[in-house]
C-alpha cells in the first residue's frame, strides 16, 4: 500500500557516502526520462544546466542519475537542509523568546529607568504579541515610563544584518526579502488592505493600515486599470516615504484594478522608527505615557545585573515553525531558524552568528557521513545567488531525514502534491497527488524540487532535480520538473 510506503525505517541511513560522493554506479541507473529530455529540447535548456537524482528510500539504490554531483543553486529546496538540521540539533520543542525587562524601580505607577525589549530569535513576535506584553505592564500598575525603550538585538551578531547590504531584487519592500534580526518586531511589516469600488470618475480606492503607527499615514495616488484582480501586483511600484515635522507619509503609486480587494505587507520604515511609532501607538491607547526615546541598545550595553523580566512572549515550537519553513517557504523565518542554530551554539562565540550556523550545519553533515564538497551556505533559505548544493547531497540529507526520530515532524512540514504549499496546484490529477511530498524552489534563473514520491510499485523514492538557467521562467522550469515527478510516480525511468 502507498500508505505503508510513507512509513520510513529508522535504519535507512546507509549508503550516504555513495549518495554524496562523486562515484555513482552506472549499472541499472536510468538517465533523464524521454519526457524530460523532450521538454528540455523544446525549451532550449541544455542538459548541462540540470542536475538530478532519484534514490529508493528502502535500500538507498540510485534509480536515476544526471550530474548528481554538480554544485547548483537550489533556491528554496535548501530549506529542507535547514529544517532537518534544526529539528535534529535544537529539537522539535525548541522555543525562542522576547522579553521586556528593567533594572529601574517602579514607584506610584512610574517606571524610573529604561525598559528593555530583548529579542532572542523569536519569529512569532507580531504586533499583537507586543500589545499583550505592554498590557501586562499596565496590569502590573505601570502607567508612565520615564526612561528609554531599548531595542536589544544582540542575540544575533551583527545585530543589524540588514544594514549595508544591497537589495536582493527590485522588490525589497516585500516580506520574502526581509533580512531578519533577533528582535523582528512584526517583521517590520506594515499591513495594507486595498478595496476599489466604482468605475470611471466614480472609482475610489480605500486603503487600510495595520497596525496603527503613531504619526504614520498612508496616501494613495494609485490610478485605476482594467486588469484581473489576481494580477494586481503587476501594477505595484515601490512606495515613497516622506518624513515631515511630526509625521511620516507613505505614498502609494502605480496602478490598481477596478472592483478589487487585495492585501499585502511592506517593509519601508527604519526598524527603530517602526518600533518607536508602534510602541507609542499601543502604549498611548492603553492610557500610558512615555517621556523617553526609542533606540537600539549599544554594543556592550547589556542587560543590567539587577534587571527583572516584566513580560515575556514565547514562540511556537520548532516543530510547528518548520511547517512555515517548508510548506510556506517563508524566507525570514527560515533565516531565523538558521541563525538560531548559530546563536544557540556554545562554541566559536566570537564569530558572526551566520558563520556559527554554517559550522553547525557542516558538523551535522559530517556526523551523517555526507561529504560537503560543493556546498555553499549563506543564510540557509536558498534566497541567495551564492548558495550551492549538489543533488546527491540533498538526496542524502532527505534520506537521513526520513530515518530521523523526528521524521514525522519533518514530513508533516513538506508540501503535499496537489494539496498545499508550493505544490497545491501542480500535478493535481497525477498519481503523485495526495501522496508525494515535494519542496519547490524558484528564483529568476532557478527551478528545483526535492522530496518524496511513491513509484508504481509503492516504493518511496527521493527525487531531487535542479535547473539553473534563465530559460526556466514563465512556467517552463515547472513543466520540466513535473515531468520527472510524474515519470517517477508512474515508474517510467
Amino acid at each position: 500500500m502507498i500508505r505503508q510506503a510513507l512509513i520510513f525505517s529508522a535504519g535507512c541511513c546507509s549508503a550516504l557516502l555513495l549518495l554524496a560522493g562523486c562515484a555513482v554506479p552506472q549499472a541499472g541507473i536510468a538517465p533523464l526520462p524521454s519526457a524530460v529530455m523532450a521538454k528540455l529540447a523544446t525549451s532550449g535548456i541544455p542538459a548541462s544546466a540540470v542536475g538530478a537524482i532519484v534514490v529508493r528510500v528502502a535500500d538507498g539504490s540510485t534509480l536515476l542519475s544526471h550530474q548528481p554531483t554538480a554544485s547548483l543553486q537550489p533556491a528554496s529546496t535548501l530549506k529542507t537542509l535547514t529544517a532537518i538540521v534544526g529539528l535534529e540539533t535544537l529539537g522539535p520543542t525548541y522555543r525562542t523568546s522576547v522579553e521586556l525587562s528593567t533594572g529601574g524601580t517602579i514607584t506610584d505607577g512610574v517606571l524610573q529607568g529604561d525598559l528593555r525589549l530583548k529579542g532572542m530569535g523569536n519569529p512569532d513576535f507580531d504586533w499583537q504579541a507586543f500589545q499583550r506584553m505592554l498590557l501586562s505592564l499596565r496590569q502590573q500598575g505601570i502607567s508612565q515610563i520615564s526612561g528609554d525603550l531599548l531595542l536589544d538585538r544582540q542575540w544575533y551578531q551583527p545585530s543589524r544584518p540588514d544594514l549595508g547590504i544591497p537589495p536582493f531584487d527590485e522588490t525589497p519592500e516585500f516580506r520574502y526579502n526581509v533580512v531578519p534580526d533577533a528582535l523582528m518586531l512584526n517583521s517590520n511589516l506594515l499591513g495594507l488592505d486595498f478595496e476599489s469600488s466604482g468605475e470611471g470618475g466614480e472609482a475610489r480606492l480605500r486603503v487600510g493600515m495595520t497596525p496603527a503607527l503613531e504619526g504614520v499615514s498612508v496616501v494613495s495616488k494609485m490610478t485605476f486599470v482594467k486588469r484581473a484582480c489576481k494580477d494586481w501586483e503587476d501594477g505595484w511600484v515601490l512606495p515613497t516615504v516622506t518624513r515631515k515635522p511630526g509625521g511620516i507619509v507613505i505614498e502609494l503609486n502605480g496602478v490598481f484594478p477596478l472592483k478589487c480587494s487585495a492585501s499585502t505587507e511592506i517593509n519601508v520604515l527604519d526598524r527603530v522608527e517602526f518600533a518607536d511609532r508602534l510602541f507609542r501607538a499601543l502604549w498611548h491607547s492603553m492610557g500610558g505615557t512615555f517621556s523617553g526615546q526609542t533606540r537600539d541598545s549599544a554594543v556592550g550595553e547589556g542587560t543590567p545585573a539587577n534587571a527583572r523580566v516584566l513580560a515575556k512572549h514565547q514562540s511556537r515550537s520548532l516543530a510547528e515553525i518548520t511547517r512555515n519553513v517548508n510548506k510556506r517557504s517563508d524566507n525570514p523565518i527560515t533565516r531565523m531558524v538558521y541563525l538560531n542554530l548559530g546563536a544557540a551554539s556554545a562554541t566559536d562565540t566570537a564569530l558572526p552568528t551566520a558563520a556559527r550556523a554554517e559550522r553547525r550545519v557542516r558538523a551535522w553533515l559530517q556526523q551523517q557521513g555526507i561529504d560537503d564538497t560543493g556546498l555553499v551556505l549563506e543564510n540557509g533559505s536558498g534566497l541567495s545567488r551564492s548558495e550551492r548544493v549538489t543533488p546527491a547531497q540533498l538526496a542524502a540529507v532527505l534520506r537521513v531525514a526520513v530515518g530521523s526520530k523526528w521524521a514525522p515532524e519533518f514530513l508533516a512540514s513538506m508540501p503535499i502534491v496537489g494539496v498545499d504549499g508550493g505544490m497545491e496546484k501542480r500535478l493535481v490529477k497525477s498519481r503523485a497527488a495526495g501522496w508525494a511530498r515535494i519542496k519547490t524552489g524558484s528564483l529568476f534563473d532557478v527551478a528545483a524540487v526535492a522530496g518524496f514520491v511513491p513509484n508504481a510499485a509503492n516504493e518511496m523514492c527521493i527525487v531531487v532535480m535542479m535547473i539553473n538557467s534563465p530559460l526556466v521562467k514563465d512556467g517552463v522550469g515547472k513543466a520540466i520538473l513535473d515531468a520527472l515527478l510524474e515519470a517517477v510516480a508512474e515508474s517510467k525511468l
